[in-house]
This record gives structure tokens, sequence and C-alpha cells, in this order.
């Protein structure tokens, strides 16, 4: 290489050497914009379980704070004298209460969107202060004993920072979404150390789609979390379980009938939470009257029935290991069930996911003793088919037979159920489905759905989906600049436009590539002389199914958006219009 004397000599000798680095980067590591994905998804799963592991760390706090114990949230209950199981439980919904109240000045100007809103019908923006404001309020509903689970704050928490970072990058709304469902993905697999369950439960109920352009950021993000869950607390197994003998033909009868008797309780669950929820806004009190209402019918019913209090999963590990007598089983579900509606229909904060899984549990164990009592050989083992409940349920409940299947592997780690798990787990849900069309979390989706669509997903075209101010640069821009453009933006290629801001056409980075040893020649190269005319391109009006064909045959992650008089309005990123493409196929399908 020839040595230049001056400033200028030494400038485009820097320049050279880094745009060489930056070709040999591009061509030996390739790095797409699907693995960038992939990187802010390891961080979302990342900062999902930082945040759960905060919320459960508070948790335990405000339930020492309250005056019980350092016990599990059942064992506390067992120790308050009456007005103890009263007081703890009302006071900790008139916090809750408190908290909203005081929370709604700080979220006036913010709309109260939570992670499913932000993902199906939303852009993926989470507001940061209406999350805190009701995951605060949760810390005091869960902490003090209320029959609802806590894996809906750990979901919205998760949530909420991946759509921070995504806004923070100025992500595209559908990579935004995609990364806010990686972080609830996370938030679930944290919850119940389930990665892929956490992806599936995603997958199959918000995106309604297991596509890998989705399913494989959400993967990443679960692994991601659920690693650091293990190096950073004593996570292990959910559920641990006996061994269980192999199934036998004569038992696959009962089971079948357990399917549908899951398959008949889901929907009346979820109906009697609608209707829990419609008599307690009916009786118009304010909310902190309303929520501490809830939390007194929790404690009424604890004072003689302590296992209903909190989302019930010690009892459902007695049930599963043999530790709860079959006569006190229904009374346990029935109580369990008349509190979920009591804190459920009150407004407290939470999710039903745990509760449904002891409803699974108890209807599980209480069949399969029954049948035991009746003919042995048939249900050799209750328990098992209080696991196989669990599973039946949730998938009845949920709407999504897969991710229950995955789930209830995961936190059990018992293969020996599989076979009944699926084949119950699947008849539940049809058995539901034909019962009542919505389920645990479609209804109100579909509801805010039709009130306030994206028009991104409805329209198609490209012109929804494209990116405004693509990289430029003019026709006669020397080789020095161009060499700038491309060490300050990640793109493989410039679009060059003339002064009037028409498309020329694009300079690839590896068409510069036989200029980078020769500095005598790179300087006297303008942008004109290097241009590729042939570039494909689309227009704005054009249909998001057409313009996917322009990516055929062409090695590139974005397309220039040019008008039919040659003016350069955007660009499209593939990433974008695959995302959309699912999107808009899920919606089809519902």
């Amino acid at each position: 290489m020839k040595a230049f004397p001056g400033p200028g000599g030494v400038l485009m000798r820097r320049l050279l050497r880094l745009l060489r680095w930056r070709v040999w980067i591009q061509e030996k590591l390739q790095p797409t914009e699907w693995q960038i994905t992939l990187l802010w998804a390891a961080l979302a799963g990342f900062l999902g379980a930082l945040a759960s592991i905060v919320f459960l760390t508070l948790t335990e706090n405000v339930h020492t704070w309250f005056g019980t114990s350092g016990l599990g949230v059942v064992e506390s209950m067992q120790r308050l004298p009456w007005w103890g199981c009263l007081l703890v439980p009302t006071a900790g919904g008139a916090c809750a209460g408190l908290v909203l109240i005081f929370g709604q000045r700080l979220t006036r100007a913010q709309s109260s969107t939570d992670y499913m809103e932000a993902i199906v019908i939303g852009n993926g923006h989470v507001p940061v202060r209406a999350s805190l404001v009701k995951s605060a309020a949760a810390l005091f509903s869960i902490g003090s004993g209320g029959s609802i689970g806590r894996e809906g704050p750990m979901v919205q928490l998760a949530a909420v920072l991946a759509s921070a970072v995504g806004r923070w990058r100025k992500f595209s709304p559908p990579q935004l979404r995609l990364l806010v469902a990686c972080g609830a993905s996370a938030g679930i697999a944290s919850a119940y150390n389930a990665p892929i369950a956490g992806s599936f439960f995603v997958a199959e109920i918000i995106l309604g789609t297991i596509a890998m352009e989705s399913l494989g950021p959400l993967v990443v993000s679960a692994v991601v979390a659920t690693l650091t869950m293990h190096v950073l607390t004593s996570s292990h197994v959910l559920y641990r379980v006996p061994p269980f003998e192999e199934v036998s033909v004569a038992e696959f009868g009962p089971y079948i009938l357990l399917g549908f008797l899951a398959g008949g309780l889901a929907p009346l669950f979820l109906r009697s939470l609608k209707h829990a929820e419609e008599f307690f806004i009916s009786l118009r009190l304010p909310i902190v009257a309303r929520l501490a209402l809830g939390g007194l019918a929790v404690g009424a019913i604890a004072i003689n029935v302590p296992q209903v209090a909190g989302n019930g999963y010690s009892v459902v590990v007695e049930m599963i290991n043999g530790k709860v007598f079959w006569m006190t089983i229904l009374g346990l579900v029935a109580c369990k069930w008349l509190a979920t509606m009591a804190s459920f229909g009150s407004g407290a904060p939470g999710g039903v996911f745990t509760p449904s899984l002891f409803m699974g549990a108890g209807a599980g164990l209480l069949f399969g003793t029954a049948v035991n009592a009746v003919f042995p050989a048939a249900a050799r083992d209750p328990t098992a088919f209080a696991l196989v409940g669990m599973g039946a349920f949730l998938s009845a409940a949920s709407h999504a037979p897969v991710m229950s299947v995955i789930m209830l592997f995961e936190m059990t780690l018992s293969y020996d159920i599989i076979l009944p798990l699926m084949l119950c787990s699947v008849i539940a849900y049809y058995t539901a489905k034909s019962l009542e069309g919505s389920s645990l979390y479609s209804e109100a989706l579909r509801r805010k759905a039709a009130s306030a669509p994206d028009p991104s997903l409805t329209e198609g075209r490209v012109a929804d989906m494209m990116r405004a101010n693509p990289p430029v640069v003019p026709a006669t821009a020397h080789f020095a600049e161009i060499a700038r453009m491309f060490l300050n933006v990640r793109v493989n290629n410039l679009y060059v436009v003339d002064d009037a801001g028409k498309f020329q056409g694009v300079v690839s980075l590896h068409d510069i590539k036989p200029y980078l040893g020769e500095p005598d020649l790179a300087e006297l190269v303008i942008a004109r002389d290097i241009l590729r005319e042939d570039f494909p391109r689309v227009g704005p009006e054009q249909l998001l199914t057409d313009a996917l064909a322009g990516f055929m045959g062409v090695q590139a992650e974005r397309l220039p958006v040019v008008e039919s008089d040659g003016t350069l309005r955007g660009s499209l990123a593939k990433s974008d219009l695959l995302l959309t493409l699912v999107e808009k196929r899920k919606k089809a399908a519902a």
C-alpha cells in the first residue's frame, strides 16, 4: 500500500483498515438481524429473571412484615388466631387498594396496557409506572395470603423491562412486540422453572403460532432466565414426586373420563371467576373497600381451612405426595374455589395460573381415589391422577394443550405419566372448547382487540411496516464518506440518492472490497461509480405478501421503499415483514 503524506492520507489508511475488519466480520461471522435479535432476547431473559428474584424477595418481606412468620403462607395462617386470619388478608387487600389509588395519580397519562395487550393488539409499549404500581399492589395481595398466583406480576415486570430495552434501541413495532413476548417467556420460565413451557406459553396462548421466527427468540429468553435463576437462587424442580409405576391398559379408561371431567370443570371455574368479578363491581365500593372485602372473605374461609391462603403450591405438593386424606379433598377444592373467586373477583392483582393447578390436582386426586375404591386395578396410584388432572385442567382453562403437557413434565420431571397426561390434556382441551369458546386469557384480549385494533395488522401495506430515514449517501459521495457510513451504521447496503432524493441504486459492503487494498483508486471513486442499479425495491402501497417476493434471490435484510416517481421513502426489514405476516396469519385464524 502506498504511503500518503499528510492528514488526509493517514485518515484514509485508518478508514481502509477499519473497513477491512468490518468486511471480514461480515463475511466470517455474517451476523443477521435474526442473530442480533437472539442477543436481545437473551438480555430480556436475564433482566426478566432478575425482576422475578426481586419480586419474590419483596413478597417474602411483605409476608413477614404483616406479622405472620418466615414460614409459608399456609403454615403462617395455621398459627394465627381466628381474628388474625381475618385481619391479615383484609389489611393486605386494603394496602393493595391504597397503592392502586395512589398510583392512579402517577399513571393518569399512561394506559393500563399489560403485556398481553402490548403483544397482541398494541405496539409493544408496556407502561413502566402503571406496571410498577400494579406489581406493588400485588405484593400486598400475595404477601398477605390472597388466593391468587404470583406469576402474573412476575411476567408483567419481565415484559416491562423488555419493552423498555426495545424502546431504548428504537425497535420497530413487530420487533418490540417480539421482545416483550421474550420478556413474558422469561417471566413464566422464572416462575415455574420451566423454560420450554414458558416459550410455548407465549407462542401458543399469546402469539398463537410456533413459527421459528418467533419461537426461537422465546426459547433463548426462557433458557437464559432459567439459567440465571439456577445460578442466583436455589431454584429446583417445582414439584418433587415419587416414581410411578407404568400405566396399565386398564387405567386408560379412567384417565379418559378424567379428561372429560377436567374439560367440564375448567369452563365452570372460569365462569365463576367472571361472575365473582361482576358481583364485586355491582357493589360499587371504593377500590380499597372492595379489595379489603375480598381479603376478608379469604380470611374467613382460612379460619377453618388455612390451606386456601396463597397460591396453593404447598397443598398441591402434599396432594401429589399422598399426604392429604381423601375425605378432606372435596372440602379443600370447594373452599379454594370460593377463596379464588373472592380474591380474583375483588380485583386483587395476581394470576390464576397456580390456583388452576390446585383445582386440577384436587379434582384428579378425588377422582383417582374414588376409582381406586371401586376398582383398584384401574387406579393403582391416585396421586398419579392428581398430576394428570393438573395438566388436563390447565389445558382446558388455557386452551393450550401442548404448553400444559410440557409444563407438567418440566415441573415434575416424571416421564411415567406422560402418556395419560397427553391423552387427558387433549380430551380436556376439546371438551372445554366445545363448552366454552373463550379461555383463561382469550376473552379479554378479543374484547380489547375489537375496540382498538392495530392498523398495521389489518391493512397489510408496505407503508405500515417501513422504517423511515434509512442510511443514504449522495451519488457524488466519495469513498471516504461511504466508508464512514458503513462504520457508523450496522447495514450491509447503503442507498444512493440524487439531489432530489430520487433512488439511484445501492452500494453494497462487499462491492467496495476490491478497493480496500487500493487507496489510490479508492480516493478517486464516488458512489455513482460502484452502485448497483438493479437492486430489488418495493412500493409503499404494495401488499406485504407481495413484498415478500422481493427478498427472493437476494441476500439482503432490508429493501428500499420507493415511490412510483423514484422518491426514496424508507426501507422494509425482512424481520419486520416475516413477524407481521405471522401475526396476520394468527389474526386470520382467530
